[in-house]
Formats: structure tokens, C-alpha cells, sequence
């Protein structure tokens, strides 16, 4: 049977790599050179974070081997920048000029 830490585990991941990310692009000055860098950034923090939840708490990834747990870890890393651009784009105000010419 599915436990909630089991449920849990991806969305907790995602979670902790989008607020990561965020305090360092909020550190670094958001330059356009780190955003480039952004998803291969999160895909790696939270293959990071796949590993040591794999290793340091086995019974909440439910997982055959580490190769999966950095595969789900990069996912969830990867789904945290898709939470950032659904966000920004759900909450970005029209700005398009509505005045014609004559």
C-alpha cells in the first residue's frame, strides 16, 4: 500500500529546488546569464536531492535502485522551473498597446 510519504516525495522535491533557486537568483541579481542556466541547474539539484533522499531516507522513495531515484529527482527539479514559468505566465499582466493609429 502507497503511504503518504511515498505520494509526497516528488512535490516535497520540486518544492525545495524552486525555493532554492529563487534565494539564489534573488542573490545572484537575476542576471540574464544565470536564468540560461536555470532548468540544468534545477535538474541537477534535485538529482542531488533524489540521491541523498534515496540513501539517507530509503523508505520514502520508493525505489528499485539509485538510477531511478536520480531520475525522479532530475523530474522533479525539471517541474520546479514549469511551476516557475506557469506562475509567472498565469500572473503577467497584459501589456499589449490597445490605442490605433489614424
Amino acid at each position: 500500500m502507497t503511504s503518504i510519504y511515498e505520494i509526497a516525495t516528488i512535490p516535497a522535491i520540486a518544492a525545495i529546488v524552486y525555493t532554492i533557486i529563487d534565494i539564489v537568483k534573488t542573490a545572484v541579481g537575476g542576471t540574464e546569464k544565470f536564468k540560461r542556466f536555470i532548468p540544468l541547474i534545477s535538474c541537477a539539484l534535485g538529482a542531488v536531492i533524489g540521491i541523498v533522499t534515496y540513501f539517507c531516507v530509503p523508505g520514502v522513495m520508493e525505489t528499485q535502485n539509485v538510477l531511478v531515484a536520480i531520475v525522479l529527482g532530475a523530474a522533479s527539479g525539471l517541474s520546479a522551473t514549469g511551476t516557475n514559468q506557469a506562475i509567472k505566465q498565469l500572473t503577467k499582466h497584459n501589456t499589449t498597446d490597445t490605442t490605433t493609429t489614424e
